[in-house]
């Protein structure tokens, strides 16, 4: 079976990492509790309303933003450059191909700077990319702590997969990893990767577009089982795991967060040999595939169905911040 995706041509690669998530949510109060009391983000910029919330192993200025708003949405996702001049190529390169910028290349206002312009993809989802972004003063994260390192990568819902993957391998230089499908369903979810770390982003199958998750990186094999008790004990609400995935070879953990939102504590992301990967087409019906450890409970239609999400109320509509 040929994936169709896996045929589109990549445009130059400008893209070099995977840099916040950002998050509107209704019950601004309670997320913000979660995401800094129970989840282990550090709050290093609020304001009435914003909250700018770290890894604490990241240089990252923060890995999750979130903002008060009457609708829950996704408010976009950002990534990093290396120059302006990558910026401005990137925008120019998107407004010849017909992509609707959201924003043109200029000063980033948001902590630590920096020259970003923002667009949207052909889902409508907002899309951010900056260079010189100051570096945040973070720390090595010590044996034993179960908390966040970084954000890892970001998994998008999309009723037009193929689509989609095809606009980021084409007008952002994203490839393709590995592509995990199903004998009645067909392909269902691509990982693609913007540097040697198997995936930044993936885009899975879904009703309508949402967010799927959002996967935090955390020290190692222990920490990472240490934070995924803590939660346990915490009493949030568990929907898969833990176990370890034979795409990207990483554990998984994923949890709801107060909104309902997926989120994902990780570790030991695969990296690649970028010149001699060749990607796989695997088959999620076999529970080695899901789930190497047999650890997980199984992957079924309840999981899968927590993970499509609300729709997205934000789509072709630019967050206000």
């Amino acid at each position: 079976m040929i994936d169709p995706a896996a045929e589109t041509p990549p445009a130059e690669r400008l893209i070099t990492h995977l840099r916040h998530v950002d998050l509107a949510v209704p019950d601004y109060e309670r997320q913000l509790e979660f995401y800094t009391s129970t989840w282990k983000l550090k709050a290093e910029t609020t304001d009435s309303g914003l909250a700018f919330l770290a890894a604490e192993g990241s240089p990252e200025q923060y890995s999750v933003r979130l903002r008060r708003s009457d609708d829950k949405r996704l408010d976009l996702i950002a990534f990093g450059a290396a120059s302006p001049a990558d910026v401005d190529a990137m925008a120019e390169r998107l407004g010849r191909a017909g992509v609707q910028l959201v924003s043109e290349p200029g000063p980033v206002l948001t902590p630590g700077g920096g020259y970003g312009f923002r667009f949207f993809d052909n889902d409508g989802r907002t899309v951010e990319v900056s260079c010189d972004v100051a570096v945040r003063q973070h720390r090595r994260i010590e044996e034993g702590e179960s908390v966040p390192v970084k954000l890892s990568h970001v998994v998008i819902n999309s009723p037009n997969p193929e689509q989609t993957v095809a606009f980021y391998q084409r007008h952002l230089g994203f490839a393709l990893s590995d592509t995990l499908m199903h004998p009645r369903l067909g392909s269902m979810m691509w990982f693609l990767r913007t540097n040697t770390f198997h995936h930044s982003l993936a885009i899975a199958r879904g009703p309508h577009v949402a967010l799927h998750h959002a996967s935090f990186e955390m020290r190692g094999l222990d920490e990472y089982m240490r934070g995924t008790g803590r939660l346990l004990r915490a009493g949030v609400e568990k929907i898969w795991g833990p176990g370890r995935h034979l795409a990207g070879n990483n554990t998984f953990s994923y949890f709801l967060d107060p909104h309902g939102n997926t989120i994902e504590y990780t570790t030991e992301l695969e990296e690649l040999a970028e010149d001699t990967w060749h990607p796989h087409l695997y088959d999620f019906s076999d529970p080695e595939v899901t789930d190497q450890w047999g650890t997980a409970n199984p992957m079924n239609e309840l999981i899968a169905g927590k993970s499509f999400n609300d729709p997205d109320k934000g789509v072709f509509v630019a967050p206000p911040v």
